[in-house]
């Protein structure tokens, strides 16, 4: 009797069909503020190496201390020769350390953005539930935050120590918020800016470059043309030449309200009016950095 055999599968037909439960997903569903909160988070951790690789810490790191560190010798300097003051006023401090903050700003708003644009991730961000909006203020914030923790960690080392040294409390209180409130708005300056740059290129080492030089060129040339004008005698004129660096912005606002001396060549502070103009321009300049990037990333997912 012959015996009947199934037909033989063809070699390239081999898929099965398998029933594995697959049920579909009922528990919460956190929405975009709970997906905006992890991205800020998350920028702000990565902002510092921190869940990334050693060598993706060591710098931010090595930044960090180089702030802080001058900071705690001011204070052991004050407390050995029982001074009456700190070498350095707190709002004096982020501007002395700038090439420091600007170098931080170039090395990580590019990690914060470019990144993402490289490797088209941020696609998927926008895909459910995150918006254009949401992405730009998590990583708009998160930038600020790390600066913020980079500029007013030594002030808090200077408080401590004030404090530490007997110096007035009142008085030592009011100028460590002058400070905080300085490195606020550059923070939130700086954030605005080197994000701007960064996300033109997916390129990291070219968005590095570019924050670098829009960052030391502005404060180089605006310095020069304020020691020309000093020279010829034209002080009148150097306030209004400060509103060309994000730097020396910062150095005008905190000058003109803040109770610090300014920096530029001559030590002419601006007048009143002239402070008002300075904080209209940083302002102004904060809210067309989010309107530039909210603007760039509605175009990124296209």
């Amino acid at each position: 009797m012959a015996v009947e055999h199934p037909p033989a599968t063809p070699a390239g037909d081999r898929s099965r069909i398998h029933d594995i439960g697959y049920r579909g997903y009922d528990g919460p569903r956190l929405g975009r503020a709970y997906a905006r909160r992890s991205l800020y988070s998350q920028s702000l951790r990565g902002a510092y190496g921190l869940g990334r690789s050693v060598k993706s810490k060591v710098l931010p790191m090595l930044l960090f201390a180089v702030m802080c560190v001058p900071a705690a010798i001011m204070v052991a300097v004050a407390v050995a020769t029982k001074a009456h003051e700190l070498p350095v006023a707190y709002t004096r401090y982020g501007i002395m350390m700038q090439a420091v903050v600007s170098l931080y700003v170039a090395a990580q708003a590019p990690q914060a953005v470019s990144r993402d644009l490289r490797f088209k991730t941020v696609p998927l961000y926008f895909s459910r539930p995150i918006e254009t909006a949401d992405y730009v203020r998590a990583k708009f914030a998160s930038l600020a935050s790390a600066i913020f923790i980079l500029t007013a960690a030594p002030l808090l080392v200077m408080y401590v120590g004030a404090l530490l040294s007997k110096l007035g409390f009142a008085h030592q209180t009011k100028e460590f918020a002058e400070g905080l409130v300085s490195v606020a708005l550059l923070s939130l300056l700086f954030a605005g800016i080197g994000l701007v740059i960064a996300a033109v290129t997916p390129r990291r080492g070219f968005g590095i470059a570019a924050v670098i030089a829009v960052m030391v060129i502005s404060y180089g040339a605006v310095s020069t043309l304020q020691a020309i004008a000093d020279v010829q005698n034209h002080t009148d004129a150097i306030p209004w030449i400060g509103l060309f660096s994000p730097i020396t912005l910062i150095d005008g606002v905190q000058s003109a309200f803040l109770g610090a001396t300014a920096r530029n060549p001559g030590a002419v502070d601006p007048s009143a009016g002239q402070g008002v103009v300075y904080v209209l321009v940083v302002l102004g300049l904060i809210a067309g950095c989010y309107g530039l990037l909210t603007r760039r990333y509605k175009k990124v997912g296209l």
